[in-house]
Parts: structure tokens; C-alpha cells; sequence
């Protein structure tokens, strides 16, 4: 048995005898919330009060209607208390600059370049205001526009677009493309279908569905690829289009991708490639040879912008010349004298976001193509692979964990969806425990993949931006909690005991009634105060009826 003085001990390692894993200890703060850390009066920074012209004018101008009638409830709270708080927070939390974060499988977790701060940060990119004259950013608007294209050199595709600013944002914008194109030809009452995947990403579904599309998701076969007369089966003269992520979130790349889309073709559909798993695939194979009409990229995952826990990211459109027209406006155009904005023109999808995208990371993603080239993009690609191969061959060691599908003829390109089902058959411990006994040696297994298609998956992808030792440091901290689980299955379950973290309630992480996600809510669901609701917003007349699916749970 594993007693409490083992949990005390630096952790040994069973594969590696000339080391052992680092003993890794979280700080733990317990840290309030900052509205509870302040007091009344006290404040950081004295706000010099208006002059009484200026008092006077701004009463007189039409602002006066919007003004507030009181102050808004901030917090209270000095300098050195902000700067303590935000510290003790940061200590707490773990991230691609930290740990060896390859297991959050799908997320493509790299190394951003830290002189690409200097590029983002630059007084150019952070000083300057979206409603400037072009003539005064005529620098920035060179950067995107090289951006965009070197992304169709990437894709393949005619044109780009990078007003998105997520990679769901650029599928949002994908989906409502392909509706006008519909509309434009008369079919789009006709067209109310959306295939699609159940190991593509999910956003691809979640879009459809919100634009109002009935979407059909489908299974894959034993070697973990849908098949193509199931694909046949679904398309009809009611499918708008195809949205596929190849490879899947399995990592395995369909070879029969272009009969695919060739299938969807014939039916007249539209095909949309979710690229959001390119890192194995650049410069290797593009959209464009394998006949998509749209494409979108994740800025933050395969061109090293930082994730940023979850944003501002940065997402970038893709589109043939039949479909550039429809890319939502304005649009980067070059002429005689410099680069300037177009209006939108006729058959253009609404704006994803105001204004241009999020300037900074698509800096810092200019920054990272121009450093590699055309021949640096390719060997990200391949050492991608080469890491995911290793750590394939390595976890083969492990007992109580197999890749999905490995029976299959297509081996993972750069990720690979594995299965701890074995581990749980023989003690009852599940992939999602795993996780949570993962973060006492600093590290992260992501293990939502909802719906379990793969039974207790976790999915790995080491990209190409970590070292051999640490791979094998990941691998070695799961063959250590695979041997405890064997051991002594409770140890496990009470994980972690050296995280800032603490055993989370399930039911509530996944009921939305119980979630605050701003302090007026916390106040008035956790404290009872009774705190004003705001005015939500309000659905268009043409937007699809809201429908929720019955609660899902996550473990």
C-alpha cells in the first residue's frame, strides 16, 4: 500500500534508473476573490477629475444619454494588494512555459518564440486605435497582408480572410459562407443539412447546429475513419456541405480524403476543412489538392500564437476564388498607394468581430512563418510526427493503455487518441482519475472527449517543441501512476496532493445553474444577495429556435 508518507517523498520513477522525476509541489494560496480583498475608500490610483468645460460639454453631447447614474462597483484595492493577488494566482497555474504540456491532445500545445513579444508589444501594434487613417498603420496592414498570403500558400486556397478571432469564430464564419452561397443560388430552404464527424472537432457541429442546420454526425469504421459509401448514404440534395477535421482528433489522417469531398461534390454540397490539426500535416498536403472550397487555421495552435487560457486567439478563413466574394468584409486590399480596407461587397457574410482580427497574435504568426520559411514549416511538421511516434513506442511500454484503432492500416500522424480502458477494467481507476494524480508531478492529461467514443481516452500530442528527456518525463509520470493504480486504486481516486487544486464537485462543474461566471452572479447565487439581473441579449427574428440537450456529465 501507498501510505501517507510516500505522498511526502519525492516521487521514483520506474522506467528512467539514472533519475527520478522532479519533486513537484504546487503553491496553494486559496486565494479570494478580489472584490473580497478590498475595503471602502481605499484605492490604487487617484483619477485626476475633469475640468468644468469639459464636465460641462460632456453633459451637453449626446454621451450624456449613456452615462451611468452611479459608479460602477469595482473592486477596492491598493497597488501592492493587486500586484500580491495576481502573483499568488499565477503561481497556481500551469502552462505551456511551465510543464510538459502535450497532453492536451488536440490543442497543439508549442512554444511561442519570446521575441515575438517584442514584434506584438511594440508600441506599433499595441498603441494604435482601430479607426486610425490606413495612411497611418500602412506597416501593420503590410504584416497582414503577407499574412494572408502566406496562408494561401499554406492552404492552397485563392484568398484568405483573418477577421476571425478564434478558430470557432473562423468556422462560425465558414458556416454562415456557406449559407449565402446557397441563398445566392436559390437552395438554401432546400439545403437544412450539415455532415460531419464525430472525431472532428466539435465546434464544427456546435456552429452548424446554431445557424440552424440539421447535422449529421458520423461514426467511424474499425480502422477509426468514416467509410465512403457511409458518407454516400448521408448526402443528399438537402446537404449543405461536408466540415471535416482531417486528421481527426485521433490523429489519423483518411487517405480517402479527396473521393470524400469529390462524393459531397456531386450532391452539389460545399466542403469545409477544419485545419485545426495541421501541425503534422504543413507543408506536406494543402486543402487545395485534396478539392475543399473553404478551410479554416487556429492561429494559436499551429502557427505558436499563445492560447492565452482559452483567448484572444486568432483564427484565419480560407476560400477558393468561387467563394471569395462571400469572405466577411472589409476585406485587405493593395493598390497604388499602400494597403487599405474595401468595403464589403455584395454577396459578403456579415463581419465575425468588429474591426480586424486580433492584431498581436497575427504578429506574432507572421513572425513565426517568416522565421521558419517554407522548408522550417515542413520539419515542424515532421519532427511532430517523429515526437508522436516516440511517444507511441514509449507508452507501449505502459501497462493498461493502447491507442485507439491501432488495428487499423493508417498509424497517427501527430496526435493519437488513447484508451486507459484496460487500466480501468483491472482496478476500477479511470482515465479522468489518471488526470487528476497527472497534476502532482506538474503535469496535465486532458481527458474531455465527450462523447466517450474511445472508451477512457486521453489524448496525446507532443508537437514539435519538446525535448526527448521531456517526453520521456511525461511518459515516465504516467508509468508511475499506472503502477500506483495498481497498487493501491484509492490512492489514486484522492489525487492530486501536491496541486493547488482541489477535488472539484462533478454535478456542479456540469450544471449550468450553479455556475458564476461574474462576481454580480456569485453574489446572488452563492451569497444571496440580490443583485439586479442584467438585460441579456435578445436572439435575431431569423435566428434557430434554442434547444439544450439533456445535462451531460464529464466523468
Amino acid at each position: 500500500m501507498i501510505d501517507a508518507q510516500t505522498m511526502r517523498e519525492p516521487i521514483s520513477v520506474l522506467s528512467r534508473p539514472e533519475g527520478q522525476l522532479r519533486d513537484y509541489h504546487a503553491a496553494r494560496w486559496n486565494e479570494p476573490l478580489i472584490f473580497e480583498l478590498g475595503s471602502e475608500g481605499e484605492r490604487g490610483v487617484r483619477v485626476p477629475r475633469a475640468d468644468a468645460a469639459a464636465a460641462e460639454a460632456l453633459l451637453e453631447s449626446p454621451e450624456a444619454a449613456i452615462r451611468r447614474e452611479s459608479p460602477p462597483e469595482l473592486p477596492e484595492i491598493g497597488q501592492a494588494q493587486v500586484l500580491r493577488h495576481f502573483l499568488r494566482l499565477s503561481q497556481e497555474t500551469l502552462g505551456a512555459d511551465l510543464n510538459v504540456d502535450i497532453g492536451q491532445g488536440t490543442c497543439t500545445m508549442k512554444y511561442s518564440p519570446k521575441v515575438n513579444e517584442e514584434f506584438a508589444g511594440s508600441p506599433q501594434s499595441v498603441s494604435t486605435h482601430p479607426l486610425q487613417h490606413p495612411s497611418t498603420v500602412q506597416g501593420t496592414l503590410e504584416i497582414l497582408y503577407e499574412l494572408e498570403r502566406s496562408l494561401t500558400a499554406v492552404s492552397g486556397m485563392d484568398a484568405v480572410s483573418m477577421q476571425a478571432g478564434a478558430g470557432s469564430a473562423a468556422i462560425w464564419g465558414n458556416v454562415q459562407i456557406v449559407r449565402a452561397y446557397h441563398a445566392s443560388r436559390g437552395e438554401q430552404a432546400q439545403r437544412d443539412e450539415v455532415i460531419t464527424t464525430i472525431f472532428s472537432h466539435p465546434s464544427n457541429a456546435a456552429t452548424a447546429k446554431t445557424a440552424g442546420y440539421r447535422v449529421v454526425t458520423l461514426y467511424p469504421g474499425e480502422d477509426g475513419l468514416i467509410e465512403l459509401e457511409t458518407l454516400r448514404a448521408a448526402l443528399s440534395d438537402r446537404t449543405a456541405a461536408l466540415l471535416i477535421t482531417n486528421p481527426e482528433d485521433t490523429g489519423i489522417f483518411n487517405p480517402l480524403i479527396a473521393e470524400i469531398v469529390a462524393a459531397a461534390h456531386e450532391v452539389g454540397a460545399l466542403c469545409v476543412y477544419d485545419q485545426a490539426n495541421a501541425n503534422g500535416i504543413l507543408g506536406i498536403t494543402r486543402a487545395r489538392e485534396a478539392g475543399f472550397d473553404l478551410c479554416h487555421f487556429n492561429l494559436h495552435k499551429t502557427f505558436s500564437t499563445p492560447h492565452a487560457c482559452g483567448g484572444p486567439a486568432a483564427g484565419a478563413i480560407g476560400a477558393t476564388a468561387e467563394l471569395e466574394p462571400f469572405l466577411p468584409g472589409p476585406r485587405l486590399v493593395r493598390d497604388d498607394a499602400g494597403f487599405r480596407f474595401e468595403d464589403r461587397g455584395t454577396f459578403s457574410t456579415a463581419p465575425i468581430r468588429p474591426f480586424w482580427g486580433v492584431i498581436p497574435n497575427l504578429i506574432r504568426a507572421y513572425a513565426w512563418i517568416r522565421a521558419l520559411g517554407a522548408d522550417g514549416l515542413r520539419e515542424v511538421a515532421e519532427v511532430a510526427v517523429l515526437n508522436n511516434n516516440y511517444i507511441m513506442h514509449r507508452l507501449s511500454e505502459v501497462e493498461g493503455v493502447r491507442p485507439a484503432y491501432l488495428e487499423g492500416a493508417h498509424p497517427p500522424i501527430e496526435q493519437v487518441r488513447y484508451s486507459w480502458s484496460e487500466l480501468a477494467r483491472d482496478t476500477g481507476v479511470t482515465s479522468g482519475e489518471l488526470g487528476q494524480r497527472l497534476a502532482d508531478f506538474g503535469m496535465h492529461l486532458w481527458t474531455s472527449h465527450h462523447p466517450y467514443v474511445v472508451p477512457d481516452p486521453a489524448t496525446i500530442e507532443p508537437t514539435e517543441a519538446y525535448a526527448r528527456r521531456e517526453l520521456d518525463e511525461y511518459v515516465d509520470a504516467l508509468q508511475q501512476s499506472s503502477a500506483e493504480a495498481r497498487e493501491d486504486p484509492e490512492f489514486i481516486r484522492r489525487a492530486p496532493y501536491r496541486s493547488s487544486i482541489h477535488h472539484l464537485d462533478a454535478d456542479a462543474m456540469t450544471d449550468p445553474d450553479t455556475w458564476a461566471t461574474s462576481w454580480r452572479a456569485y453574489r446572488r447565487k452563492y451569497l444571496n444577495e440580490g443583485t439586479e439581473i442584467p438585460a441579456h441579449w435578445s436572439p435575431s427574428a431569423d435566428a434557430p429556435t434554442r434547444s439544450r440537450q439533456e445535462k451531460l456529465f464529464h466523468r
